[in-house]
């Protein structure tokens, strides 16, 4: 698999997971907040930060009642009409330049999902590196043609979608041109619940499409996230917030700055602890073989003395014969008297 390479970036299975910081409407409307959450993500040492951009008019319809209304009591946004949540959650487009300016300052990839053609064009005029497609709109197939048509790397999340809608969306980008496709496993419920990631569906993903798989992630906590590097996810996504009692709209299911620091040391660690197939000593495991378990006379010893699992025992440390030889040794003679603590050698018998 073909490593991806996004600005001075690369992402694959040989290299540390792209963690992704999701500002989304974590910022509250406050542009100085935005800007402090870039400053936390990089702090974090998070990679690359991303936005969300789109207007409540390009995402839904101004209607308050019905299917527009969120009626749901397990939902975080319960009493909410979807065009009042999306002018809450909404990055303003005039921020846009001068938050990607800020987060490229800080050594961070910028970037953004689009929901909407006009959200493509805007991100366009600002030079966007790559796209990133949400779980909601992985079925907008006139959506997902003109991101391919960009050229640039896609980052597609598959929350929803059954094999036969991603076998279509992915068609659909590599028809329009994409030629660089990560898609991200995802459950688009929020907060998610990690009986519900099926994170198995990673390498099953990779395989099925012959590309990079990463993780969108909405549990609690990076365990989750740390599991999907096991299991071969090269990219990870969390939403995070400055406070997660800030009230903002996707705070509930954020990671706070110390969380995300620790999501980039743990992923990192787990693709560390990958390695290769490898048995018997590693460098740093060579000195230890001196302790294992050996073979040693028990007793004071004269020569002609008979061995017995009283005076021949397998012990620490593992300078004596290995004890398989145990069975083979007893009932032998020893040649020449030994002191307790000998070491068990051929010599002896």
């Amino acid at each position: 698999m073909s490593d991806i390479v996004i600005g001075n970036i690369v992402i694959g299975p040989t290299h540390k997971p792209l963690i992704i910081a999701e500002m989304s409407g974590n910022h509250g409307q406050s542009l100085q907040k935005a800007l402090a959450l870039v400053d936390a993500a990089a702090a974090a040492g998070a990679q690359a930060l991303k936005l969300q951009t789109y207007t409540p008019d390009t995402i839904t319809l101004d209607v308050h009642e019905r299917e527009f209304f969120i009626a749901d009591s397990d939902s975080l946004w319960q009493g909410n009409s979807l065009y009042n949540l999306y002018q809450q959650a909404m990055t303003p487009w005039e921020w846009h330049q001068p938050i990607f300016d800020y987060a490229r300052s800080k050594g961070l990839l910028a970037f953004s999902t689009p929901f909407d053609l006009s959200a493509v064009d805007f991100l366009e005029s600002l030079h966007v590196p790559c796209y990133k497609i949400a779980s909601f709109e992985n079925v907008d197939h006139g959506l997902l043609a003109a991101v391919a048509r960009t050229g640039k790397p896609v980052i597609m999340s598959t929350g929803m979608a059954t094999q036969a809608e991603l076998a279509d969306s992915v068609q659909v980008l590599r028809d329009h041109g994409c030629r660089d496709l990560i898609l991200l496993k995802c459950t688009s419920n929020y907060p998610a619940r990690p009986l519900d990631a099926n994170l198995l569906t990673i390498p099953h993903l990779a395989a099925l499409f012959d590309c990079q798989v990463g993780l969108s992630d909405h549990t609690p906590g990076v365990g989750v996230a740390v599991a999907a590097v096991a299991l071969g996810a090269t990219v990870v996504e969390k939403h995070f917030v400055l406070d997660r009692n800030g009230g903002e709209v996707d705070a509930e299911f954020s990671l706070e700055p110390a969380e995300l620091k620790l999501l980039v040391e743990e992923t990192a660690r787990a693709h560390d602890a990958l390695g290769k197939v490898h048995y018997g000593c590693t460098e740093n495991e060579v000195a230890s073989r001196r302790h294992r378990r050996s073979l040693y006379l028990a007793q004071d010893l004269p020569a002609g003395t008979i061995l017995t699992t009283e005076n021949l025992r397998s012990v620490r440390p593992g300078l004596g014969l290995a004890p398989k030889y145990l069975p083979l040794l007893l009932g032998k003679v020893l040649k020449r008297a030994v002191s307790k603590g000998t070491p068990m050698s051929w010599e002896l018998i």
